[in-house]
């Protein structure tokens, strides 16, 4: 079974599918113990690589050796790779697809902006006309085998947002996304306008989007979410909070207790992302790449 294929199958059964955002191979040995599926966020891949906000600074080199190491650790979960705009020129970004969906990525999402880019739920945001973005698109498509291929908009003003929307999905995209999305209401009109076309849903904490449960998603006909920062602004926090703990502490670490985090449990986490240790082929449905 191919690896688009699986998470193509996934997208189509009822309910939302929830694809959790990592920022790096320990956050994504964390969100594999509690979910299917992962989202390589730009937001977090850049703030984690390079230390900058997600406005145009990944290299796409560095996205495809990071999905190599999530596909060796992690052989069956889904993986979702941001690719933004397809690092500018269209033959980039069909390179790059073919470079992914050879080491085994899920599905990747292309988005329509023009540089300078920005993260889809700040301001300042600019769009491509449409016509050279679904030229894009359409060699992407061209360029992919089985891989899963998110078409998204980040157009803000309303009459656009419904144009664009119509047109991606008039596409051999697989799945749409409005980035951004103000209200339930505008989820409502995004569904109507792309008919049957599967439709993604990003949550991130402080952005502009709703916050709404996965029945509820699924109720407005949510086909996938995914949560983009969790992981990072969780490790933000709890990271910031152990350092104000421990200056206070005059260096002293916490007690260690049964529910704390120490080298041992540390360890196994991470002893199971050893490719050796992964069960062999033929005990669950079997993977392939290509």
């Amino acid at each position: 079974m191919k690896y688009g294929h699986q998470l193509r199958e996934e997208i189509t059964q009822d309910g939302t599918t929830p694809l959790i955002g990592v920022f790096d191979m320990f956050s994504a040995s964390v969100a594999a113990q509690h979910y299917d599926g992962m989202f390589v966020s730009g937001f977090g891949f850049a703030a984690s690589h390079y230390g900058l906000p997600d406005i145009g600074f990944i290299a796409w080199p560095d996205i495809v050796a990071f999905v190599q190491r999530l596909r060796l650790a992690f052989p069956e979960q889904h993986l979702l790779v941001d690719i933004d705009d397809g690092y500018v020129d269209p033959e980039t970004a069909c390179h790059v697809v073919q470079q992914l969906e050879a080491i085994g990525a899920s599905g990747v999402i292309l988005e329509d902006q023009q540089r300078p880019r920005r993260c889809g739920h700040v301001d300042g945001k600019q769009v491509l006309p449409l016509e050279t973005y679904l030229e894009k698109l359409d060699m992407v498509l061209a360029a992919r085998r089985d891989l899963v291929v998110v078409a998204r908009t980040d157009a803000t003003e309303e009459a656009e947002i419904l144009r664009r929307a119509e047109a991606l999905a008039a596409s051999d995209a697989d799945v749409i996304l409005v980035d951004g999305v103000r209200s339930v209401d505008w989820i409502r009109k995004v569904r109507k306008v792309i008919g049957d076309k599967p439709l993604l849903f990003n949550q991130i904490a402080g952005g502009k989007s709703p916050r709404l449960s996965l029945p509820e998603l699924s109720e407005l006909g949510v086909n996938v979410a995914i949560y983009s920062t969790p992981c990072l602004f969780a490790a933000q926090t709890a990271i910031d909070r152990a350092l104000v703990d421990l200056r206070k502490a005059d260096g002293r670490l916490p007690e260690f207790t049964a529910e704390s985090v120490g080298v041992a449990e540390s360890l196994a986490l991470l002893e199971k992302n050893i490719s050796r240790h992964h069960k062999p082929a033929g005990t669950t449905a079997e993977l392939t790449v290509g």
